[in-house]
């Protein structure tokens, strides 16, 4: 989530080397962020960027 909202245009495999897990890992957490609403992405897959969503209780 912090290098998300540093960068919000870092790709799965970007993300998976600054971490230090396999691209898929990294996929199955933004699977897991969009679905519980947190992440979201903005625009196509080249050229979007990914949207950091802040809950409001």
């Amino acid at each position: 989530m912090a290098l998300l909202s540093q960068d919000n245009s870092l790709s799965a495999a970007a993300l998976a080397e600054r971490i230090g897990i396999t691209p898929k890992a990294v996929e199955k957490h933004i699977a897991k962020m969009k679905a519980e609403g947190i992440l979201k992405r903005v625009g196509p897959d080249k050229g979007g960027h990914w949207q950091v969503v802040e809950k409001t209780d």
